[in-house]
């Protein structure tokens, strides 16, 4: 399985990067897992948007979702569309349908993401198969109903653990992962209950909690310092970490 890092930044983009986005491969299909803001942009340069395999959201945050409105403006008027038009699918969490149709109308058009895409909200509680990927869905701590994703592809396994504060239920869920994905957003523990941001060494505390193979850290912002993050991270997780970065890859 092939990961390329699109964005990484949290809810505001670094200079040159963008939010929240991955980008999946296996046998020849292309997930895109979120879709914040600079997200576009980035897939645009390793991707042809009009042969993406499908797109997955793990929470309705604009951080993760903002870049949906260009995608469908290229998917709606690009010189190259097929005719008819190729809808994507996109998988959703609930009360998706209703949320994007509000997003369409600050453009005057509420059916401007859903007209794009084969819109389906996904049922969490369910495993979903989208092409090669084997998904399951654990919902984790965050400010609005956020699920953790795990992407399985032969013997090949990655856990996104999208936004959240530290718990057990991820650890759980990802528990001898091949690749954890974990946020660090904060310089300070979230003091909100329950939280719903890690900082890096509790991102590092969450990979080895969740005996993760690998850890990779991401959703931080620049300004924090990359060393300061990584050192913190490796101290909570015990062992050498990875830092998201646009452009990354990394085979699992």
């Amino acid at each position: 399985m092939r990961l390329v890092v699109l964005g990484k930044s949290p809810a505001w983009p670094d200079p040159g990067g963008a939010c929240s986005g991955y980008l999946l491969e296996e046998d020849g299909f292309a997930l895109l897992l979120d879709c914040g803001a600079g997200v576009f942009s980035k897939l645009t340069a390793v991707q042809d948007y009009l042969t993406l395999g499908a797109i997955l959201i793990s929470h309705l945050h604009a951080d993760h979702i903002l870049d949906l409105i260009p995608c469908s403006y290229a998917l709606h008027l690009s010189p190259r569309r097929a005719q008819p038009p190729r809808r994507p699918p996109l998988h959703c969490p609930p009360g998706s349908q209703e949320m994007f149709h509000r997003l369409g109308a600050c453009w005057k058009d509420e059916g401007l993401i859903s007209e794009a895409f084969a819109l389906a909200e996904y049922d969490p509680a369910e495993p979903l198969q989208i092409g090669p990927f084997a998904v399951r869905f654990c919902e984790v701590p965050h400010y609005t109903q956020a699920f953790a994703c795990e992407l399985s592809a032969g013997s090949s396994r990655i856990t996104f653990g999208a936004d959240c504060g530290p718990n057990d239920a991820l650890a759980q869920f990802a528990q001898g992962t091949d690749l954890l994905i974990a946020e660090a957003s904060l310089r300070e523990p979230d003091t909100d209950e329950p939280p719903g941001h890690m900082t890096p060494l509790e991102a590092g505390e969450m990979g080895r909690k969740a005996q993760a193979k690998r850890l990779l850290v991401t959703h931080f912002s620049d300004e924090l310092g990359a060393e300061w993050v990584r050192g913190e991270s490796t101290r909570g997780f015990g062992a050498e970490v990875s830092l998201a970065a646009a452009g990354a890859e990394y085979t699992v």
